[in-house]
């Protein structure tokens, strides 16, 4: 029974995965040119701040991630505090990564995966909102993800499973987006190389 309820599991997951793949990146998301606005945002530690105090006026790669619940989400973070954190800080440029999980998930991703990088609380969704990249976990991916132990609403800081999708985005030291990258499927992300060879082409 154990084997057949894992199976089922997955193929809830797969067909979540399928269903946001032939969906693709939503109509709407704000493209290069636009601005970043910005917004009440919360540290690692509870303690209220806005985008543009973590920015401080540098350029900067921000990254929507879903939470620290996601072993996806994990991995990625992980992979650029070893290949893009050093990188970007010698061009001057900030790294971001912000989620809708409430503090203690932001605190918990950044000391488990032992980031340098700032790690923030989006509690209402505003900065993605604003960039069009929402998405809530189907009927199902919730079924699948209460029956591993998981709540995202819980978690999430506004009480909803309204999440972002994994998103990169680049912008200039005014607050001007000139790179997205949204993944849909949020199995693949922005690889570092990826996103160190759209800096340079864009600043």
């Amino acid at each position: 029974m154990r084997f057949h309820a894992l199976e089922v599991v997955a193929l809830e997951f797969a067909e979540e995965r399928e269903q946001l793949a032939a969906a693709g990146v939503p109509t709407g998301v704000a493209g290069p040119h636009t601005e970043l606005a910005d917004a009440e945002l919360l540290d690692a530690h509870g303690r209220p701040t806005t985008l543009h105090e973590a920015l401080a006026g540098r350029p900067a790669v921000v990254v929507f991630y879903r939470g620290a619940w996601c072993p996806y989400c994990n991995l990625t973070l992980r992979t650029y505090q070893a290949e893009l954190a050093d990188a970007l800080k010698q061009r001057g440029a900030a790294l971001v990564a912000i989620s809708s999980q409430k503090t203690d998930g932001s605190l918990s991703m950044q000391e488990t995966n032992e980031l340098t990088f700032t790690v923030l609380s989006d509690p209402g969704n505003t900065l993605a909102g604003r960039l069009g990249i929402l998405t809530e976990p189907t009927d199902g991916a919730k079924a699948s993800q209460a029956a591993l132990g998981l709540d995202v609403a819980a978690v999430n800081a506004d009480g909803t499973a309204v999440i972002p999708m994994p998103t990169a985005v680049i912008t200039d030291a005014a607050g001007t987006i000139r790179w997205v990258d949204v993944h849909p499927d949020y199995v693949t992300r922005s690889e570092p190389a990826e996103i160190l060879a759209a800096y340079d082409a864009a600043l």
